[in-house]
């Protein structure tokens, strides 16, 4: 069945929503889906020297071979994609108390960049929100991997020299604990459940809509009917981003999710210049003769202040953290899209 007004109309009476949502959410971001023909990342990265596409994320391979993945994380790590309409829709919700719960199967941190609260958001196959030794768990911050990455080296861990990955679920390793039990808790108490951008073909997240009551309303939205959603749910066979767009203006939410889209763009390039200017000033005091060890440890207490605030400023991976684009005089000259850079990759 596909009635938007039924679905409308059970958000006006003060239902709450809680999402199951996969990669096609985020493909208006420019990110591509896993399992699409010839346009999915899994498609793309055949082109690479692995036994099979899926062992970028097998966690046996990557002990064999990090540099595959690495290669490919490179081009997915946050920050260099904008939320959706999507992603803002989900945020309206939350900002209006509809909202009860996010599971997602995505790593990009979208949600989190669009504003929604970590509190709602269950993360089932982990983000490159943190990163941990896969030996003795020893963390590694956000800046200082990113830091071997630009370097194009493998991150090992200070601590033990293991190797050291964002905390992504890999083929291999165990779901997290907080998947289960805040699912255990919401399980009847799901009102509207909307699943999204998802083929459901990895389990155990597939199998969550299923478990879901007679009583809930489930709802689908993707380009093709999955799992066992039937003529009693309610199927839009839409674009992810056009189905919360027309949500959005039944609902008279237009203007908020068009002031969302603006209000959580922050220029990062005027951001990166003024923190520039900032540092300039900062070096100017660096003494011209060394042996001062007070003056430079001075200087480099605040180099790395600066440093710190720029990779706050160029890092959404934290929760609550407001994504930055660069400046509209910068974004004139076209980058390649991520597919063509992954058409292009080679290890």
């Amino acid at each position: 069945m596909t009635d938007l007004k039924t679905l409308v109309d059970l958000i006006k009476q003060k239902k709450k929503v809680t999402f199951f949502q996969g990669a096609g959410i985020s493909t208006g971001a420019g990110i591509p889906d896993f399992r699409s023909p010839k346009t999915g990342l899994y498609s793309n990265l055949k082109k690479l020297n692995l036994p099979y596409a899926e062992a970028v994320f097998d966690i046996d391979y990557f002990r064999k071979n990090p540099k595959a993945f690495y290669t490919l994380a490179e081009e997915l790590y946050p920050g260099k994609f904008n939320p959706t309409d999507f992603h803002y829709f989900i945020r309206i919700l939350q900002d209006k108390g509809l909202l009860q719960r996010v599971y997602t199967q995505n790593i990009d941190t979208l949600e989190r960049i669009a504003g929604v609260k970590d509190e709602f958001i269950i993360e089932a196959h982990g983000s490159f929100s943190a990163n941990h030794c896969i030996e003795c768990k020893h963390e590694m911050t956000i800046s200082e991997i990113k830091r071997i990455m630009g370097d194009k080296k493998i991150p090992k861990c200070g601590k033990c020299k293991g190797l050291v990955k964002p905390d992504i679920v890999f083929f291999g390793e165990a779901l997290p604990v907080k998947l289960f039990d805040t699912w255990e808790k919401d399980c009847d108490e799901v009102e509207i459940g909307i699943v999204a951008g998802t083929s459901l073909t990895v389990y155990p997240f597939a199998s969550l809509p299923s478990e879901l009551g007679q009583n809930v309303t489930r709802v689908l939205v993707n380009n093709e009917k999955v799992g066992d959603f039937d003529d009693d749910d309610l199927i839009f066979i839409d674009n992810c981003d056009s189905f919360a767009r027309k949500v959005c203006r039944e609902l008279g939410w237009e203007d908020l999710l068009s002031g969302l889209k603006k209000s959580g763009k922050v220029e990062l390039g005027d951001e990166i210049e003024k923190i520039t200017e900032e540092m300039k000033d900062v070096l100017s005091d660096v003494p011209s003769e060394k042996g001062n060890t007070k003056q430079e440890d001075k200087v480099e207490d605040k180099v790395e202040d600066k440093v710190g605030k720029v990779d706050k400023v160029a890092d959404p991976t934290k929760p609550d953290t407001i994504k930055q684009e660069e400046s509209e005089s910068k974004s004139e000259v076209k980058e390649p899209s991520l597919l063509d850079k992954l058409k292009n990759l080679s290890l």
